[in-house]
Formats: structure tokens, sequence, C-alpha cells
């Protein structure tokens, strides 16, 4: 270890020192500080933000848990939602799936708790081993690949848009790698950017940093990045789909324009 890197250690921050948006910094994701459409993902956590204050700090977008298993709901989630509509930013929801119930009941509490709301970006499906609950069940690729599917399709059914995939390294690697599906993906890639960490799988949001410093959040928060230009974000919220892949998809009755 460095002289220089000792020092950054020392002072609290990661490769170097902390930096105006993040409290522990990694040079191999500077790229994504410079993307023009930057977002933020939430849970309990955060607990009370101030979402026009975030807006007004140059934040579009935000993701916010909703559902996870089939019982749990955000305590958050509610007033995040609410809060966040008001204020006018971007928002969707997401669901953490978990692998020790069915996913026929995760769909429907899905459905129970989150709003139909045509304003909303798609839902988002996270995609993790359950490393740090209570479920230590771990099915194989292809019973994981079938629950999957299931919580897909009745998400996208329930919002009327393609869900979004978040997943994590491991996930991608155990289940996901080499598999096709039609719906974005969200990676998380907090040391390197995505495509050397994930085969070069194709990504429309990328979760850059855990360390994140946002005005209107106390403490840290999550930080994320669209992939695009500002035309091709408001395509995104138009059509709910990776510009990229609109062409494709629209030929099965997916991305139309919002009404």
């Amino acid at each position: 270890m460095t002289v220089a890197a000792l020092a950054a250690c020392a002072s609290g921050g990661g490769l170097y020192g902390a930096i105006p948006g993040d409290n522990r910094p990694h040079k191999a994701v500077d790229r994504a500080r410079t993307m023009p459409i930057q977002g933020i993902d939430v849970a309990r956590y955060q607990e009370n933000i101030d979402f026009p204050a975030a807006r007004a700090a140059g934040i579009h977008f935000v993701f916010m848990k909703a559902t996870e298993g089939r019982d749990y709901v955000d305590p958050y989630f509610r007033s995040n939602w609410e809060r966040a509509r008001t204020s006018g930013m971007a928002h969707g929801a997401y669901h953490f799936m978990t692998w020790c119930s069915l996913a026929s009941e995760q769909a429907a509490w899905f459905i129970q708790n989150v709003p139909q709301d045509p304003s909303a970006l798609p839902p988002v499906l996270d995609l993790e081993w359950n490393n740090h609950s209570s479920c230590k069940t771990k099915p194989n690729r292809a019973d994981a690949l079938e629950k999957i599917r299931v919580m897909l399709d009745a998400m996208e059914r329930h919002t009327g848009k393609l869900p979004i995939i978040y997943t994590d390294m491991n996930f991608h690697r155990d289940v996901l790698d080499g598999e096709y599906f039609p719906n974005a993906f969200w990676l998380r890639s907090t040391a390197a950017e995505p495509h050397e960490r994930y085969n070069n799988r194709p990504w429309t949001f990328w979760q850059y940093t855990q360390t994140g410093v946002v005005r209107g959040i106390k403490g840290e928060v999550d930080r994320n990045v669209f992939y695009g230009n500002q035309e091709d974000w408001l395509r995104f919220l138009w059509t709910g789909c990776d510009p990229r892949a609109i062409a494709a998809l629209q030929p099965t009755g997916r991305c139309l324009p919002a009404k």
C-alpha cells in the first residue's frame, strides 16, 4: 500500500479522499460521475427524504424499495412514493426477491402494495442471493430462472411496463449470465465499469457507489446513472424501454408511448 493510499484510508476516504457526491470514491467509476442523468435508490435507511432538494441538486430519478418476499413492505415506501411523485422526480418501485416463498405469493404481495401509476418508471426486480436474510435457501439455476420469469410476468401485467432487472456480480454469474431477457438491466459495479464485471451484458442503469452523498438525504445513499443523454432519457420516460431496444420490442406490443 502506498503512502497516498494510507493517507486516504486514514482520512476515511476510498482510493482518494471524499469528493462532492461520494464519501468513499473509487477512481474506476469516475466516468459515472460525469454522465448527465443521475439517480438514487433508497429504502428505510434513508428515512425522511427531501425530494425537491435532491431534484434541485441534479438527481433525475429514484428507485425505492417497496416489497420483499411475500409479506414485507418497506416502512417508508408509501411516503417516499408520494413525496417523489409530488416533487416531480421520476420514480419507480423495486421488489427484493427471496427464495423461501413462492414467486406467485411474492407477485401477489407486490401487486397488493404497489400502485398502478402510468407515470411511474418501470418496476424493478432485485435479484441477489439472500446472504443477510434468515432465508438460506439457494435454488438451482433452473428453479431460480423459473421463479424470476413468473415474477417478471406478473410485474409487467400489473404495471403495463417491462420490468427492469437489478442484479449484482455473484447472482449474475450464478444464474443470469448467458440467459436472454428482453428486460433492461441495472447492474451494480462499484469498483469497475459494468462491462468488465458482467461479461459485456448491456446495461441501462449502473449503480456505481453505495457511499453517495446527496442534498436532502441524511447519511449515505446508493448513486446510479442512466446510460444515455437527455434525449435518450426522455425516450425512456415516454416508452418505459431502453431506446436501443425499442425497435426490437415494439412488435411484441411493448415500449409503446405513454398515453
